[in-house]
This record gives structure tokens, sequence and C-alpha cells, in this order.
């Protein structure tokens, strides 16, 4: 039975910015006609296509559900608020005024996934014929319309990023060398490649860092053999003690053989 002749809330201003983003997010949304609309019966489901001029009036474009056509109807003539499921839809029928009808183009959003050919020819409009619509039908037709426009957004938009991306180079790691001597002329290296160390304390002759300080530069060349030449001292008179202390050893042998 058709609702009782009460005047219809129009759809707030929050609720067409609602349908159009849904629109602009390629979800149309899902509308169900009140006792103003004329043409379809009340409580019959449709999806909002597009939006058109608000000066217009009957500025929403709707597609009925079970039709192909575009209808134009006014915020008073749909509603976001699903009727009762006791509602029966199937026996109430449409008003005797011809609703007129405004073939509309969809969006590119409803539409990128079908490539139209120059062969195609907009079918003449046909006026709606009324047809049983239950909740259980809604959800399907509205669950299989969305599932195909969200599946090529996704798909474009994740091929993108994987062409542009570019693969990073593989960097040379640094190389750190540390050569380092003692006040008594003993010399060592440790080599760091990147954050590992290749080679730690490794032993090297005074005479081969003199000869690399040469090579690599004459202030290099000057510190070296500063402390070459410090470490030569301190050997020469470590010598001389020694020779001093195994004399004396020598001299104490001496007198305990005799």
């Amino acid at each position: 039975m058709p609702s009782p002749k009460t005047k219809p809330k129009p759809l707030s201003d929050s609720e067409i910015e609602r349908i159009a983003t849904d629109i602009a997010g390629g979800r149309p949304p899902m509308v169900w006609f009140t006792a103003a609309a004329v043409g379809v019966p009340e409580g019959r489901s449709g999806k909002v296509i597009s939006l058109g001029d608000p000066a217009d009036g009957d500025f929403l474009q709707v597609r009925p559900t079970g039709s192909k056509d575009v209808l134009s109807f006014s915020p008073t003539e749909v509603t976001l608020t699903k009727p009762p499921r006791g509602a029966a839809v199937s026996t109430a029928q449409p008003k005797s005024t011809t609703r007129k009808e405004t073939p509309v183009t969809q969006p590119s959003t409803l539409t990128s996934t079908a490539t139209p050919t120059p062969s195609s020819v907009t079918p003449p409009p046909v006026v709606p014929k009324p047809v049983a619509s239950t909740p259980e039908s809604d959800e399907q037709d509205s669950g299989a319309t969305k599932t195909p426009a969200a599946k090529p957004a996704q798909t474009g938009a994740a091929a993108k990023p994987a062409k542009a991306a570019a693969r990073p180079k593989a960097k040379t790691p640094e190389v750190t060398v540390t050569l380092t001597g003692t006040a008594d002329g003993e010399w060592s290296v440790d080599v760091v490649s990147g954050k590992k160390r290749a080679v730690r304390g490794l032993a090297v002759p005074s005479s081969a860092v003199a000869q690399a300080a040469k090579i690599l530069h004459p202030e290099v060349a000057d510190v070296v053999a500063g402390i070459l030449d410090a470490a030569r001292e301190a050997q020469e008179a470590k010598v001389q003690q020694l020779q001093a202390e195994l004399e004396a050893a020598r001299k104490l042998l001496e007198e305990l053989v005799d």
C-alpha cells in the first residue's frame, strides 16, 4: 500500500553533498522513490548517476532499478532512507502523470571500463515500466555495480607506481685505512669496508711505512720520518743499555769463575 499523503521531506544539503562525493568516488548511491515521484512507484530503488544544475529543480539523474534509462528527479522525489522491509512495492502503481525523460551520459568515473565505438548509437528513451523490487535484489544489484567499478581504479593506481619506481643503484662501500704507530717503532694497519672491519691490527714493517709515506704526500712523509727517527733513537738507547748490562754481567761471571 502506498504511504499516506504526506509531503515528503526533500534531501538535505548534507545528503546531496554525500551523493556527490559517492559519485565522484565511482560509487553511485542507492536511493528510493517517495510518494512525490512521478512515473515510478513509491518505494522502488534506483541509483543516482550524476547531478545537474540545482537551479533546474529536477537535477538528480537517477536510473531506476531494472531499467537502462536515466531520468531526472527533484530532491523531494527520492530519499536515502530505505523503506521498511514490509512495504510492498510490487503492487504499487505509478502515478498517471508522465515523467519527462532526460537521457544523461554517465560521468567518466563510471564509463572508464567501457570504450564506446563509432558505430554505437544511443537508443531512444523508453518510459520505464514498474518492476517489482525487493531489498535482497537491491543489495545484490548494488554489490554487483560497485565491485567492477572499484577494481580498475585500484589496478591502474597500483600499476603506475610500479612502472615509475626505479631500482636504486648499488653504492660502492666506503673504505677506511688506519695506520697506527707506537713509540717503540711498531706499526699496524686496520681496514674498514663500509660497516665491516676487513683487517684488524695487521703488523707492517717500518720500511714499508716509510716508502708508503713518501708516495702519498711530502707532508705525510715528514711526519712519518719524524716518528721513525724518534723510534730509532729510542731503540739505539735501548741497545746501548742492554750492551752495558751485558758487559756488567760478563764481568760478574768472570769474577765468579776465578
